[in-house]
């Protein structure tokens, strides 16, 4: 099996798994500071025909953290500790949907490491924004705890409407972000800053599909089209009502993207 060049020591993550085991297998990769549940929809809507696999990054739900003696991760090195995760499954080849931070991850798996058959990209970028933001935002959350972000974040995940009709699913989630380790967020956080694959999208060669998020504030759908743009071939559509996490806002049509996607 093929892996990716870490600067750290890849890790084993937690994974929740449903499906055949002999089906064609979909990683699902989530966004800064949330766990495997924010899958919950892909996992009940997918695991019918396919393995899926959602998996929580370092730092975030029940994976361990980066050791106290390594540098900062960065993007290739989550990418890494996704493949070394998944060689302990026995899962070679895969379909990966990656969200936000999963969906940076999921660019660098798609251009790198020879088994992607598929990629879903989903609200995500090449490169989000200045440094400096995620540079200020990591400071946050080790002086003040990922608790401070959580109003700000989750308000960027849904849209106004869907948070005003769905108060208790928007609490649980508010409260799913402030129980990110304050560390592990940072530390993620530090891998954002360093991020921009825009030269290298040319490099992911297999199918792609690409979702944005009509009224998403942290990627908005320019942003995202910049991937779609620069991956030949690449399927690009824009969803409404929806913000930076659709498949949790629009579950059923983003599924039913997906599903048609592994069928073509």
């Amino acid at each position: 099996m093929t892996s990716a060049n870490p600067g750290t020591s890849p890790l084993t993550l937690h994974t929740d798994t449903y499906g055949p085991t002999d089906a064609d297998t979909v990683v699902l990769l989530g966004s800064l500071g949330s766990t495997t549940e924010m899958w919950l929809p892909q996992l009940d809507g997918l695991s019918n025909s396919r393995r899926v696999i959602a998996l929580d990054h370092r730092g975030h739900g029940r994976s361990p953290m980066t050791p106290a003696d390594d540098a900062s991760p960065t993007v290739p090195d989550l990418a890494a500790d996704v493949l070394h995760t998944l060689d302990g499954l026995g899962v070679d080849r895969f379909t990966v949907v990656g969200l936000s931070l999963g969906g940076a991850v999921a660019q660098y798996l798609a251009a790198t490491s020879g088994r992607v058959e598929g990629a879903v990209f989903i609200c995500t970028a090449a490169k989000f924004g200045d440094s400096s933001g995620w540079v200020d935002r990591a400071r946050t959350a080790r002086t003040e705890g990922v608790s401070a972000l959580a109003d700000a974040v989750i308000a960027r995940w849904f849209s106004p409407g869907f948070r005003e009709q769905n108060p208790a699913t928007t609490d649980h989630f508010r409260d799913m972000i402030a129980a990110t380790p304050d560390e592990g967020y940072a530390a993620c956080c530090d891998a954002l800053s360093q991020w921009d694959f825009t030269s290298r999208l040319g490099e992911i060669t297999v199918p792609t599909l690409v979702i944005a998020g009509e009224h998403d504030p942290s990627t908005a759908p320019e942003t995202v089209k910049v991937i779609a743009d620069g991956v030949d071939g690449a399927s690009y559509v824009v969803l409404s009502p929806a913000a930076h996490l659709p498949n949790l806002e629009q579950p059923e049509t983003v599924n039913g993207l997906i599903c048609g996607f592994l069928a073509s």
